[in-house]
């Protein structure tokens, strides 16, 4: 007769080993959401952002236009610098001052000591966060076609794109005309910037007409470099943005030259 056989019995899981399985369990489940939510974020950033730019540059696209149908020229006077290099020097000196009256005075040659006052155009200056200018690049392909600027530098215009930093001068004006814009996200209108080489020209429409500029350099400088927004002899564009892409930890710099415009004679010849 057989024996009959004994159940096996069931040995009991260690506490410790409980709680660990459960401790992984929590800790891979929290990564999982985390993941998530970094991956919407991202998202987010690069692709809600982005869609929201271009909706709005649809709208800020008829602003610009109202503006320019709208907006009144006007013209004062204007005394370039005496240049001191020879005729055509890309650094010679060549800014100049607004001034209210006088004349410049010859030698006995008839030669002009300062130059005769000249006629500048100029624009009204626009309302923080409007639309008043449109960039384009022809050799990147998301500014071939053109980009609102508006006006101010803080995070509620820098959504729309690009923004002119207030108190530098309006494109196609005496001096340094800023305009900074992001680089991966709202759009990044400023994404391929580091594309650009000496020579490339930028196109900025204002009311004024098209001003033409031609890239004289590209540098990589730290955030606190605020040297880049200063005044410089004759009329530059100087456009900034982030660096690296997807980091804030320097800014990309172009400077660019007018050449070409309705203010480039009165500035330059």
């Amino acid at each position: 007769m057989d024996e009959p056989m004994n159940n096996p019995v069931e040995q009991p899981t260690p506490r410790s080993t409980g709680v660990l399985t459960r401790i992984v369990r929590i800790v891979g489940w929290t990564s999982i959401v985390v993941g998530v939510l970094i991956l919407g974020f991202v998202a987010q950033q690069l692709f809600v952002t982005t869609w929201f730019a271009q909706q709005n540059q649809t709208a800020l696209t008829e602003e610009v236009e109202e503006r320019f149908a709208a907006a009144e020229t006007t013209e004062i006077e204007y005394v370039p610098q005496v240049s001191v290099t020879n005729p055509g020097d890309t650094n010679a000196g060549t800014g100049g001052t607004i001034v209210e009256g006088g004349s410049g005075s010859v030698t006995d040659e008839d030669a002009p000591l300062s130059p005769q006052k000249r006629s500048l155009l100029v624009e009204s200056t626009p309302e923080p966060g409007a639309a008043f200018a449109v960039i384009r690049i022809p050799t990147i392909d998301r500014l071939k076609d053109g980009w609102v600027v508006v006006e101010g530098v803080e995070l509620r215009n820098l959504k729309n794109g690009a923004g002119h930093m207030p108190r530098t001068p309006l494109p196609g004006q005496p001096g340094n005309a800023v305009i900074s814009g992001h680089r991966t996200t709202y759009g990044a209108p400023f994404h391929e910037l580091d594309e650009l080489n000496p020579g490339d020209t930028i196109e900025v429409d204002t009311v004024l007409g098209t001003h033409v500029y031609e890239v004289r350099e590209t540098i990589i400088v730290q955030p606190s470099e605020l040297w880049v927004t200063e005044p410089r002899d004759g009329a530059w564009l100087t456009l900034t943005t982030c660096h690296p892409k997807f980091s804030s930890r320097q800014r990309l710099i172009v400077f660019a030259e007018l050449i070409d415009g309705p203010n480039w004679e009165t500035i330059y010849a």
